[in-house]
């Protein structure tokens, strides 16, 4: 089975434009999320509509594809990335182009999903700490939830806390109950990529915004990976700042 690493980039980006070309301790972070995932796939290639982060990922030898700039999501983007490239390859992992600090392992837990020939979408997922802050973490609009069946699929992603947790106050919820971190990395056979991208968009994700259950509306299984490592998107300067104190930290980056 092979597997090439799609990684979606636009410029424009409302809470912060240019994103994928701002500097990491005197990288892109573009070229961190790329070389971070490149020894553990066939192949990887940046998905843009953006000549400024084209040519940025050609300055680091990585391959790169222009897409269209009218696409909604990241999953369509990479559609037509894989069209353009994709012969040959059987599955395509959906790598967000803001996560710098994916691992991986992450990567290899994602693969092994699909040892199971009936699995069509995979994702991956980190439980929250007891001790973590229920305010910044649980309570993050920003940060999806998700609750799993006793197979390891998604039943359900939200924006919202779930489930609800009746008779303890909330701060009591950590440490009485496991609560998934959705880590916003996806794996699909290029099958079903077709699939999904044709679809319209669904009524529950219009209301989260939330693409992934569109596919849940339609019948489609979502298989969930666990991982215990941490990432870092970065959605905002701000996130930026926190992002490169981490990174100072990290022996391993260069």
């Amino acid at each position: 089975m092979k597997f090439i690493g799609i990684i979606p980039a636009r410029y424009a980006s409302t809470r912060f434009p240019g994103k994928p070309l701002a500097d990491m301790a005197g990288k892109p972070m573009i070229q961190r999320v790329y070389e971070q995932v490149q020894g553990v796939l066939d192949t990887v290639c940046v998905a843009t509509d953006d000549s400024r982060i084209e040519a940025a990922v050609q300055s680091f030898g990585g391959n790169v594809v222009m897409t269209s700039e009218h696409h909604k999501s990241g999953t369509d983007r990479c559609y037509e990335a894989y069209c353009k490239i994709g012969n040959g390859y059987d599955v395509v992992v959906n790598i967000q182009g803001d996560e710098p600090f994916i691992q991986p392992e992450q990567i290899e837990t994602l693969k092994a999903c699909f040892t199971d020939d009936s699995i069509q979408i995979a994702t991956l997922v980190k439980p929250f700490r007891p001790d973590d802050d229920f305010e910044t973490t649980l309570f993050n609009a920003n940060s999806p939830k998700v609750v799993l069946n006793k197979n390891s699929e998604a039943m359900y992603f939200s924006r919202s806390i779930i489930p609800y947790m009746r008779g303890k106050q909330y701060t009591e919820w950590l440490p009485n109950h496991t609560y998934y971190k959705h880590i916003g990395l996806y794996a699909y056979r290029a099958t079903t990529l077709n699939e999904i991208t044709h679809l319209p968009q669904s009524p529950l994700e219009l209301a989260e915004s939330l693409e992934q259950l569109r596919w849940l509306e339609n019948g489609y299984k979502i298989k969930v990976g666990i991982t215990q490592q941490e990432t870092i998107g970065i959605d905002t300067p701000e996130d930026m700042e926190k992002a490169l104190v981490f990174l100072k930290n990290q022996h391993t980056y260069k």
